[in-house]
């Protein structure tokens, strides 16, 4: 699944549509996508893991689940979700999730939970998390509500940064260490994007989907933790379990 910094990317990609007029909609969406046709792009936005196209009075919400992808002046073979033709190109999403959303796209979301935004607040996260305090630390990185924009892969590494257990319930945690991991969450995740643009993201991975510890040179633990079953690679050595 492709993580707030992914979709920024995308959001990056695509700005040389915005103003541009749609010429021709298609696609096998359920939704109502005819509406786009002859409307013309407002602005582009993302919230966490969601892409949105936001016209006068409605957007649409994209949503590339497991397996999405996009194509930009191409197509694949394969029927897409939703294809947009402009005057100066296209643009075509394939398994992924389409819903429009009526309105002013401000009064569907609170811009200051996603960790790439210009208004996050580590506060408000804050707050949010410790009413959670009977979870795993590693359910709650992982709630869009309260960390939009994170995924498996940053969870991983946040927690590998922060010595500490993902199996860690919140409220045992020292509030220090609170305070780290959800500055990390917004650090990594800037640092993830850097990273991906120059096809080098992999090569920095200290956690997710490694063998062993750099830091204590033992062999990583895998397993699927929380409610949520998503994999943790983590190191009982130097990662702290707080229960």
């Amino acid at each position: 699944m492709p993580e707030g910094p992914s979709i920024v990317i995308l959001k990056e990609e695509v700005m040389q549509f915005e103003g541009q007029k749609i010429k021709a909609v298609s696609g096998t969406s359920s939704e109502d996508i005819q509406r786009m046709k002859d409307k013309t792009i407002l602005s582009f936005k993302t919230w966490g893991k969601h892409f949105l196209i936001c016209f006068e009075d409605f957007s649409v919400k994209i949503h590339l689940l497991m397996f999405g992808t996009y194509r930009i002046n191409q197509r694949k073979e394969a029927k897409p979700r939703l294809s947009l033709v402009m005057p100066k190109g296209e643009l075509n999403f394939y398994t992924c999730q389409i819903k429009i959303l009526e309105g002013n796209i401000n009064e569907h979301y609170d811009w200051s939970t996603d960790v790439m935004n210009e208004n996050w607040d580590p506060k408000k996260a804050k707050n949010r998390l410790e009413k959670t305090p009977e979870k795993m630390i590693c359910d709650v990185l992982l709630d869009q509500n309260i960390f939009a924009g994170v995924g498996n892969i940053i969870k991983n590494e946040v927690l590998y940064r922060c010595y500490i257990h993902p199996e860690s319930i919140v409220e045992k945690i020292p509030q220090d260490d609170i305070d780290q991991l959800i500055s990390e969450c917004s650090v990594y995740s800037f640092e993830f994007l850097y990273w991906k643009k120059k096809f080098e993201l992999k090569k920095h991975w200290q956690a997710y989907a490694q063998k062993t510890c750099l830091r204590c040179n033992l062999p990583f633990h895998k397993k699927q933790t929380g409610n949520g079953q998503r994999r943790s690679f983590f190191c009982t050595n130097c990662q702290q379990l707080y229960i």
